[in-house]
This record gives C-alpha cells, sequence and structure tokens, in this order.
C-alpha cells in the first residue's frame, strides 16, 4: 500500500521551489498582463502514458501562491495514466494559477517520471519473486520524495540514508582488516533493529561470508547472470540476495529470473526522464 507523504515534509521544497522562481521581484509577466481579480479555471493533463506521482505537490504549488485556489485531484497517485488523462482541476485566482504553475509541473513531471520508470522495471520482471528497489543516489534534499515516487511505481526503497542500516563495502572490509571483523564491529555496534548487508563482487568474496552468522543480506555487484545464479545456490536462503550495477529494464528480466530477492537501481532517482504534463485553459471564471 502506498501511503502518502505528510504535506509537512513537502511543504518545506515546495516553498523552496517557489522562492527560487518569485527571485527579487515576484512574477513581474502575470503582474503585468493579469487582472488582480481575474479568475480561470485549468485542468493538469498528462500528455504522455505513465505513472502518477507527486500531485501533492503540486496542490500546495497552488496553495501556497493562494490559499484560496480550489484544488481537486481526479487521478489517485499510483494510477497509470494514458495520453491525455486529466488528473486535477484547478479554480481560481488567474494570478496565482499562473505564479505556481511551473513549480508544480516541475515536481510532478520529475516524480510521475521516476514512478513510470520503476513501474516499467517492475512490469519487466512479473512472475519472478524479486523487488525493484532504489539506491541513495538521489538528488540532494530531494531523497523522501524520489523514493517515495519509486514506491508509487511498484517499488522498495534500499535504506533512506547512513542511519538506517548497515552496508560494508570493500574499503570498510580493507580498513578493518578482513571480513570477519568488519562484521563483528558491525554487530557489535548495531541495535537489534538494524541490519547488515555485506558487498561482494565475485564468488570468492561470497564463499569467505557464507559462514557468517550476522549477516542479513549479500549485495552482489556487477556479477553476470550466471554467476548470479551461482551465488543464490550458493547462498541457499541464508540471507536475502540482492544484485546492483548497471540493471535496465531489458537486462532485468534475465537478472530476476536468477533467482535473487533484489535488484538496485541508482538510475531510477538520479537520471530519469520527466514524464510531461501541461496546465491547459479550460475558462475564465
Amino acid at each position: 500500500m502506498l501511503f502518502p507523504l505528510p504535506d509537512i515534509m513537502l511543504e518545506p521544497l515546495v516553498r523552496a521551489g517557489l522562492l527560487e522562481d518569485l527571485g527579487r521581484g515576484g512574477d513581474i509577466t502575470t503582474g503585468a498582463l493579469i487582472g488582480e481579480s481575474d479568475r480561470v479555471r485549468v485542468v493538469v493533463r498528462s500528455r504522455e502514458a505513465g505513472v502518477l506521482a507527486g500531485l501533492d505537490l503540486m496542490r500546495l504549488s497552488f496553495y501556497l501562491t493562494d490559499p484560496q485556489l480550489h484544488f481537486e485531484r481526479l487521478r489517485a497517485e499510483g494510477d497509470t495514466l494514458a495520453a491525455g488523462d486529466i488528473v486535477a482541476v484547478v479554480e481560481g485566482s488567474a494570478r496565482a494559477v499562473l505564479t505556481g504553475e511551473r513549480v508544480g509541473l516541475n515536481f510532478l513531471s520529475h516524480l510521475s517520471g521516476i514512478a513510470s520508470a520503476t513501474a516499467e522495471v517492475v512490469r519487466s520482471i512479473a512472475g519472478t519473486k524479486a523487488q525493484i528497489c532504489c539506491t541513495r543516489k538521489t538528488l540532494p534534499g530531494f531523497r523522501a520524495i524520489q523514493k517515495y515516487a519509486v514506491r508509487a511505481g511498484g517499488g522498495v526503497s534500499h535504506r533512506m540514508g547512513l542511519d538506517d542500516a548497515i552496508l560494508i563495502k570493500d574499503n570498510h572490509i580493507a580498513l578493518a582488516g578482513s571480513v570477519g571483523a568488519a562484521v563483528a564491529r558491525a554487530r557489535a555496534a548495531a541495535g537489534h533493529m538494524v541490519k547488515i548487508e555485506v558487498e561482494v563482487d565475485t564468488l570468492a568474496q561470497l564463499d569467505a561470508i557464507l559462514n557468517e552468522k550476522h549477516i542479513d543480506a549479500v549485495l552482489l555487484d556487477n556479477m553476470s547472470p550466471d554467476d548470479l545464479r551461482a551465488a543464490v545456490q550458493r547462498i541457499d536462503g541464508r540471507f536475502l540476495a540482492e544484485a546492483s550495477g548497471g540493471i535496465t529494464p531489458q537486462t532485468a528480466p534475465a537478472i530476476a529470473q536468477t533467482g535473487v530477492d533484489l535488484l538496485s537501481l541508482g538510475w531510477l532517482t538520479h537520471s530519469v526522464k520527466a514524464l510531461d504534463f501541461g496546465l491547459d485553459f479550460e475558462k475564465a471564471l
């Protein structure tokens, strides 16, 4: 189930976007061309097929511009859209609508792009047990909303930050002296709710940790499908198996079919294509 993010988390991001756009003098184009009492009805329309995410940020972009604007949501987060679908209707001050438009569309397009890309990969691995997850490769300040968009597309989150799980990588092992020493130190420091994952990129490295008792998951980095299949067999349910490294919608099915539990994709949040939306005038009020 997709739980919406509360407004208290979203408002600072939208407020910052509006302040950046308004600059030092406000919306001088709208101020010059549109009357203070002019009112309008517009619709927010998808211009291409995809998955919806981020409509609450658009709502706030209008509300923060004018709390009297009426925003009617017509589609739910996570809905599959066709080109031309109307997702919301906005009524009220024409000045406020035009001033809040771009910031709202930026958030909506970006997050719906993430949700749409996630849904595409999720569909590509249907029939396997694997889940698609995102990483910490997010835009600064946008982590919560980008990971929310991944969930809207049917994915899950690897970890939110450095503080909610332990991921032991090659540099950690080198500095600790051995994987055993690294795992022991991690477990001694971790609370009972904190999971421990170890990254490996060869089957030999995997063999070295198979008998470690305090590992919850292993990150199989940049392995071929054949090696991933062998890794899953060796792990034999001891801990979760997560595949990572250059996974695309084209390569995801073969990777998921190896039996791994998770496929982690950094590009879902750091370089995804936006989904196109438009704000279309319907009538003056």
